[in-house]
């Protein structure tokens, strides 16, 4: 078998091209931007859940011994949890470190959704190009020579592989990477976020709206005491 046989350039671009222009015009620029930094992180260096850990068990060591108002901000490198920690330390708040986890995994999620709903629908469309480039093929087997003929048939013929196996091996599977990743990263900064809570449980209590109340601790006891 000769490999050669299967590149085909106009093949490729009719594919290729087609499907990256159709998905532009699906998600739009924003959608694309979203996916390129996604695309990046993949092969950026990944969260250290074990270098935070490290440096928040300082945290939780100086929280426990001198108490939260005596508690200075360890910084692990990590922009999210650096932001999450200071909220705790300055609210004085386990709900604070929570809320602000949780904004960061709104987003999180928010980008790695877009990325791979923009690779979903690369996969979806990549088959519909490799079926346009066997239509263009065939157009051009009207009055051809017997030699136009064999190169419409192997046009329509690599067009078609050519979406299939775009659709398959490459965009299908770099949105799985991509939520594969996502997933895993999520699964290790709520770990990390659970630990810090248990451990700071007593030394960080919750102030604030009671949970399911909407009413301050304040006014809790306002009511109690009538």
């Amino acid at each position: 078998m000769n490999l050669a046989n299967l590149i085909d350039g106009p093949s490729a671009a009719i594919v290729i091209g087609g499907t990256l222009a159709a998905t532009l015009l699906r998600c739009g620029w924003r959608e694309c931007a979203v996916t390129c930094a996604e695309i990046t992180q993949l092969w950026s260096k990944p969260f250290a859940a074990d270098e935070a850990r490290a440096e928040l068990a300082l945290q939780v060591q100086e929280i426990q011994k001198d108490g939260i108002l005596r508690a200075h901000p360890h910084h692990t490198g990590d922009r999210e949890f650096d932001e999450a920690t200071d909220a705790m330390i300055s609210t004085r708040s386990i709900s604070a470190l929570v809320s602000a986890h949780e904004k960061h995994k709104a987003r999180r999620q928010r980008m790695s959704n877009t990325a791979v709903r923009l690779f979903a629908q690369a996969a979806e469309l990549a088959p519909v190009f490799g079926m346009v480039g066997t239509l263009v093929s065939l157009n051009r087997m009207q009055g051809g020579a017997e030699a136009d003929f064999a190169g419409a048939i192997a046009m329509a013929v690599l067009t078609t592989l050519y979406g299939l196996l775009a659709a398959n091996l490459v965009f299908a599977p770099i949105a799985r990477l991509i939520e594969r990743a996502a997933n895993a990263e999520e699964l290790e900064r709520q770990k990390l976020v659970d630990w810090l809570s248990s451990q700071l449980a007593d030394s960080c209590p919750s102030v604030g709206p009671l949970e399911g109340t909407g009413t301050s601790t304040g006014a809790g006891r306002r009511k109690e005491a009538a």
